[in-house]
């Protein structure tokens, strides 16, 4: 089956991202392919590469990070959730006038049209947080 999931919420926020991962997680592990990871409006805090937990804690970005980069996944932030919050790549960084970006490798920023692709394309759209 093919899965395409969104993200509504923020890594440390409620339980959602954490539900996610594992759900992405157990789905790669028995054969099932995820196709796009899209963070939507506060899910975009999943992308930012300045998270730094405590040393006991999970650190769920990188935890995305190495999970997009061992199975070539597919992680889309909304780029009007991601302005909106401080979350910038490079070219969104220039285009805005900023003189910093601090996405996650592994992350890309994109529209709501990746969104609307995925949720075609994927047997089933999983929706996490409100």
């Amino acid at each position: 089956m093919k899965f395409a999931i969104q993200i509504n919420e923020g890594p440390y926020t409620h339980q959602a991202t954490d539900s996610a991962y594992h759900f992405a997680k157990a789905a790669i592990d028995n054969g099932h392919e995820v196709m796009r990871i899209f963070f939507y409006h506060d899910g975009v805090n999943n992308g930012t590469r300045l998270t730094t937990p405590p040393q006991d804690d999970r650190h769920i970005v990188n935890r995305w990070a190495e999970l997009a980069k061992e199975h070539d996944l597919d992680l889309v932030l909304c780029v009007a959730a991601a302005q909106r919050r401080g979350i910038a790549d490079a070219d969104e960084s220039k285009r805005n006038g900023k003189d910093a970006d601090n996405i996650q490798e592994g992350f890309r920023i994109s529209g709501l049209g990746q969104l609307i692709e995925a949720g075609i394309q994927a047997d089933r759209l999983v929706v996490f947080g409100d």
